[in-house]
């Protein structure tokens, strides 16, 4: 019988379809759960000698939800205290569209995270600008919401400046950032927020928001991402350093593909 058009095209599409059920089915049982420390080790301009080794823990994107539940939380939350980090800082969206239901439970997991030099938050644009604020200060977050705090590191002044994703103005920053010590941190949970750290001569942004794509395609990449200057791990824009964090939880679909959940570990070092 002769190969016909209409059969080979048939045979496509239904392994295609097959290929992709199974690829959702791996994601949403297995890639999704599948947590992964991330070890980086960052370079920054001008970092002062006494403050190289220094071990920032990031942990971003958690999205408690019906998907993303209190043992996913916790597994994270211990792999992140395992690697004793000198400061934690938290990237915003701890709940899904601001769904209140979550909060209390978001930040009570959070609760052990514990450092020498602090653990800082900021908020994303899953995050109502109240109630989860509250409570993760409850919990004992610093939260940083269009804010500035100054630390001092190995006798080195550090000063972490965090805001909010809705605030996007450059002039914002810009205040914020005026009279900033020379080793500055951004805090930002839009990684687009790199072209104003660039201008502004700010050596490091550390962001998420973009869950590294959550669906990584091969030969094609992260297409809910492009947008962004950086996808996920290190970027640079000038003298200007980004580290981006795949997060931890999901977004409109409960897969991961190619793009596991993560704590990230950044180890600053001069550029």
């Amino acid at each position: 019988m002769p190969v016909t058009r209409r059969a080979v095209l048939k045979t496509l599409m239904t392994a295609t379809a097959g290929a992709v059920t199974a690829a959702g089915t791996y994601g949403f049982t297995y890639g999704r759960h599948a947590l992964e420390v991330t070890r980086s080790v960052v370079p920054v301009d001008g970092l002062p000698p006494a403050l190289s080794g220094l071990r920032i823990g990031l942990l971003t994107d958690i999205h408690r939800s019906r998907w993303v539940s209190d043992d996913d939380v916790a597994e994270a939350v211990a792999a992140l205290m395992g690697e004793h980090p000198d400061m934690i800082v938290l990237g915003g969206d701890y709940v899904t569209w601001g769904d209140r239901h979550y909060v209390a439970a978001s930040a009570a997991a959070l609760q052990p995270l514990d450092a020498p030099h602090g653990v800082f938050g900021i908020l994303g644009n899953h995050d109502d600008d109240h109630d989860m604020p509250a409570a993760l200060i409850r919990n004992g977050v610093q939260m940083l919401k269009d804010a500035r705090t100054r630390l001092t590191i190995n006798n080195q002044v550090v000063d972490l400046i965090g805001i909010r994703f809705w605030t996007k103005r450059p002039s914002d920053l810009a205040q914020l950032a005026k009279g900033s010590a020379a080793m500055t941190v951004l805090l930002a949970h839009d990684p687009r927020r790199l072209t104003e750290a660039a201008a502004l001569g700010l050596p490091l942004v550390l962001s998420g928001h973009t869950h590294g794509g959550q669906v990584v395609l091969p030969g094609i990449g992260a297409i809910a991402a492009q947008k962004f200057p950086v996808v996920s791990g290190l970027g640079r824009r000038e003298r200007t350093t980004m580290f981006v964090s795949r997060g931890l939880g999901t977004v409109y679909v409960p897969v991961r593909i190619n793009c596991p959940p993560e704590v990230a570990i950044l180890t600053l070092r001069p550029a």
